[in-house]
């Protein structure tokens, strides 16, 4: 008799953001240079197709992993883990005909799938300070310097959703 193989914990992994808005680019390169370490994590560059991602958040996922800038939280480059409440949007509308399927924030994101009618899965977002936003392609230096940290931050949160915690 075999023992029964432990459940798989799916993981979605999603790069968001314009990289023609320098430092906006930030999620798409850090989804560039992850390599899913198991066949249950799938890892997507979604660049400004928030529609397509919220179409995607419609299967069924263990946990959502969200990289992106974020505005106004720290020094430019800055580095942080979240934990996103998704029972509640924090008022964005939630009208399909209010979302734009081309530059969708997380939370827009959220409510987007919520409009469809799915389920957000737990939801985590790696985020970066943005130094700039500007119209232009390239990541700001210190924008640059902190994707090899978020690389990190997330193989080690991809580490703790699929192999448990260590300990």
């Amino acid at each position: 008799m075999t023992a029964a193989a432990a459940p798989t914990t799916t993981v979605l992994v999603a790069g968001i953001g314009n990289i023609f808005r320098r430092d906006d680019g930030f999620g798409p390169e850090v989804a560039r240079r992850l390599t899913p370490p198991t066949e249950s994590v799938r890892v997507v560059d979604y660049g400004i197709r928030g529609m397509h991602l919220a179409y995607d958040l419609l299967e069924p996922w263990d946990a959502l992993v969200l990289v992106d800038a974020i505005p106004d939280r720290g020094a430019p480059g800055q580095v942080e883990v979240m934990t996103i409440d998704t029972g509640s949007t924090g008022g964005v509308v939630g009208q399909l005909a209010g979302l734009d399927g081309h530059g969708m924030d997380p939370m827009s994101v959220i409510a987007g799938v919520k409009t469809l009618g799915g389920t957000l899965p737990l939801t985590y977002v790696v985020g970066c300070q943005a130094h700039s936003i500007d119209d232009g392609i390239g990541l700001s230096a210190p924008v640059a310097a902190a994707v090899e940290p978020a690389v990190e931050a997330v193989r080690d949160l991809l580490d703790r959703l699929t192999h448990g915690p260590r300990g």
